[in-house]
């Protein structure tokens, strides 16, 4: 028995994963192209968990299921802080969907959410409350917008977060100065926490006077003589772009002087001749035998017949019994799944959302591309109907 128990607690990991009679495991090696990075890090579990949703039909509508329920959950909530079932909602649907694309209706749950307190004086000055603007600003075509819109209602202005991440909207866009200003006004804001908006600020000006620099560089380089490949650069040219005048002239050192303080001599081209012409183009052989006509015009030897002698033949018209057949629609199984549970809820209260119809996944993948384009479209007098 003791050897068994020994041979038990030795098997490799391989041995292991097979006796627990698990399916994969790794679905994350299969679709891992398709899963959106998180700030916070993925549990590989639950990852491998929805990831096998995109095989498993059965799957796939049970989470279907479970978002409608944490919707619903949002409605019915009678708590202290409205805000929290919002952000569970948000974090299980970033979870259960990794690609976070539009038929996830990530981004219809951040609009509403960001919508639904916008103008609570509660939740202005609260950081995951401004969290939930910053992810919906990634999202979004034009983020400019959501930061304007932030500012001008004092949401999160206490916060460095909002600074760093205004100022690095502006600077991907390269306008430092912008950048710069938003930093500088977190700063007189004294923003919390102040020692990151301080180093996020030295960061950026390191950043700004390293990309000012490289601009000179390639200014300078720009100036310089363009020549063709393989041409031969006379003595005069030579001694002009590789010669001590252009260091001693940026210096402001005279080239007597220079030569005279140098340890070393400087080497000139004895051959080369001052009164050559700058731009010299190099010699070319002449054809001396440009050969005989037939030569010439070898590419001409095939003789031209008529086309209209070849003919292809032609199979004869065939009807099948493939092409009589009716062709089978494609219907896609979350449309159907989230018909049959807009078709259940008939009888419960009216919630505060609108349930999706049959057919609402194209309205939810529409709706969010029109987000995308304009994220405060529903701001005044939109609809409310969230994924379910």
């Amino acid at each position: 028995m003791a050897m068994e128990g020994q041979s038990g607690t030795s098997l490799d990991p391989e041995t292991l994963f097979l006796a627990s009679k698990q399916e994969t495991g790794n679905e994350w090696e299969l679709f891992k192209e398709n899963v959106k990075p998180l700030k916070r890090g993925r549990n590989v579990s639950v990852l491998n968990h929805a990831l096998k949703s995109q095989t498993n039909n059965h799957l796939k509508a049970s989470l279907l299921q479970t978002r409608r329920k944490l919707v619903e959950a949002i409605d019915e909530y009678k708590g202290t802080d409205p805000l929290l079932p919002w952000l569970r909602c948000i974090r299980w649907v970033q979870e259960v969907f990794p690609a976070s694309g539009d038929s996830s209706g990530l981004i219809l749950i951040y609009e509403q959410c960001v919508r639904a307190f916008w103008d609570s004086a509660r939740y202005k000055d609260d950081l995951r409350y401004l969290r939930v603007w910053l992810q919906y600003a990634e999202y979004c075509d034009d983020a400019q917008i959501i930061y304007s819109f932030l500012d001008d209602n004092g949401i999160g202005k206490s916060h460095s977060e909002f600074y760093m991440a205004y100022a690095l909207h502006l600077e991907s866009k390269n306008k430092l100065k912008s950048a710069n200003d938003i930093f500088t006004l977190g700063l007189s804001r004294d923003a919390q926490p102040l020692h990151k908006l301080k180093d996020a600020y030295k960061k950026f000006l390191i950043r700004s006077t390293n990309g000012s620099t490289t601009k000179e560089e390639d200014s300078r380089e720009s100036a310089l003589a363009v020549r063709s490949f393989g041409t031969v650069l006379t003595g005069l040219e030579n001694r002009r772009r590789h010669g001590p005048s252009s260091d001693l002239a940026a210096r402001g050192l005279k080239p007597d002087k220079a030569q005279k303080a140098s340890p070393f001599a400087i080497y000139e081209d004895s051959n080369g001749d001052a009164a050559a012409p700058v731009h010299e183009q190099p010699k070319k052989d002449p054809w001396h035998n440009l050969g005989r006509r037939a030569e010439r015009n070898k590419e001409n030897n095939a003789i031209p017949t008529k086309w209209s002698l070849h003919k292809i033949p032609q199979k004869p018209a065939t009807t099948s019994a493939a092409s009589s057949s009716i062709i089978e629609v494609f219907v896609d199984e979350e449309c159907s799944t989230e018909a049959v549970g807009s078709h259940e809820g008939n009888g419960k209260k009216e919630a505060n959302f609108l349930q999706l119809r049959q057919g609402d996944s194209l309205d939810i993948k529409k709706e969010a591309e029109l987000l995308r384009e304009n994220p405060l479209r529903n701001f005044h007098g939109g609809s409310n109907s969230l994924p379910r």
